[in-house]
């Protein structure tokens, strides 16, 4: 690849983020009673400024917090609607409360009392990982809005990996994200100490990365721990080279169940991401399903909902898809040997065999084709 296209690619990333406002928390104590409140424990590895606020730089020691987030009453689904200058409550995210763990102790006591309102057996846990070029807050909202928009009665909790925060940070965030992979097994073995029956993963973009490159570190060092903490896996838009993927999947054994990933033809992204690496595919571009052939995933193809400058985040942004979702049959093919039922992000019927297996969405009558 030359330098001129190398510099039209990295400029064009510029162009979109700059396009898009970047988001900040901003705590309104007083309107708790006005939207509905979404609670969401972190764990992070990014540092505090003088001010407080994290930021991109990198600690090794994750920290513990949780967050009260207000989804205003006007909220339309797959969107963030930031405050600005005069935050309306009825229209504007806002942090009603901020609670800062001084140890892992005082998360997991929360985390547990939490859990209590769940019946034994589904105890499940929410973990969201975010990806490539996401500030604190960005990661954090959009886990409050996707819980919100699907409905989730499970407890969410995200982990904030320090990316740079830049469309020109790549390789930045590629050394975060590896650098935090122990931060994130750190946290999985915090939730599993809370009490959570299970932990459903949920990685975005370069998040979907980290998440498997943990499960590997876990298959690694205690296999027993990881089956006994994760019961799902959820990839959207994966950026990942397809052999390292196959590579990791070899490593990790059996993966866990379900284990689906999103993929998009459209996700502009990762085909950005695809020629600068020098291969035609990322994991969350694939469509055809026999490059992931005797792996037990599903591939959800969810390209004819892709929208935006990228198409990157659809499975979060389009209202359509989230629709679609929240109407899907019930889990008995993905759950069928499980008599607990359990229920996770996607409250829908996931085909899982043991050859790769490509469900497409039609944006038309949002049924599997």
């Amino acid at each position: 690849m030359t330098l001129v296209l190398r510099v039209l690619i990295f400029t064009s990333l510029s162009f979109v983020a700059a396009c898009t406002p970047r988001g900040a928390i901003t705590l309104f104590p007083d309107v708790a009673h006005v939207g509905q409140i979404r609670q969401v424990f972190v764990g992070t590895t990014r540092s505090v400024d003088d001010n407080g606020r994290f930021n991109n730089k990198r600690t090794e020691n994750v920290t513990y917090h949780r967050y009260a987030i207000s989804v205003p009453p006007q909220h339309e689904v797959g969107e963030i609607e930031w405050p600005k200058r005069n935050p309306d409550p009825t229209k504007n995210f806002l942090t009603t409360s901020i609670d800062h763990y001084p140890a892992a102790p005082g998360f997991i006591a929360d985390l547990t009392k939490s859990l209590r309102n769940r019946p034994k057996g589904q105890r499940e846990v929410v973990l969201f990982v975010h990806g490539f070029n996401n500030t604190f807050a960005e990661g954090m909202y959009r886990l409050a809005q996707l819980s919100h928009d699907m409905n989730l009665p499970n407890p969410t909790v995200h982990y904030s990996w320090p990316s740079a925060g830049t469309p020109l940070g790549y390789g930045y965030d590629r050394d975060s994200m590896l650098f935090a992979r122990d931060g994130l097994e750190n946290l999985l073995i915090s939730i599993r100490s809370a009490g959570a029956d299970s932990v459903l993963l949920v990685g975005h973009s370069m998040g979907a990365l980290l998440s498997v490159e943990v499960l590997r570190q876990m298959a690694i060092s205690d296999r027993r721990l990881m089956n006994q903490t994760i019961s799902g896996v959820i990839l959207i838009s994966p950026d990942i080279d397809v052999d390292l993927f196959r590579k990791q999947a070899e490593r990790i054994g059996p993966l866990p169940q379900p284990f689906v990933v999103f993929t998009s033809s459209k996700d502009r992204a990762l085909r950005l991401s695809a020629r600068l690496s020098g291969k035609q595919e990322r994991l969350g571009t694939v469509q055809n399903p026999n490059m992931l052939a005797g792996l037990e995933l599903a591939l959800l193809d969810i390209t004819d909902f892709s929208e935006g400058p990228t198409g990157h985040f659809t499975a979060a942004t389009s209202s359509a898809l989230i629709k679609v979702l929240k109407r899907l049959n019930s889990v008995n093919i993905a759950f069928r040997n499980d008599p607990a039922g359990r229920t996770g992000l996607l409250s829908g019927t996931i085909l899982t065999v043991r050859q790769a297996t490509d469900t497409i969405l039609s944006a038309t009558t949002g049924q599997p084709l």
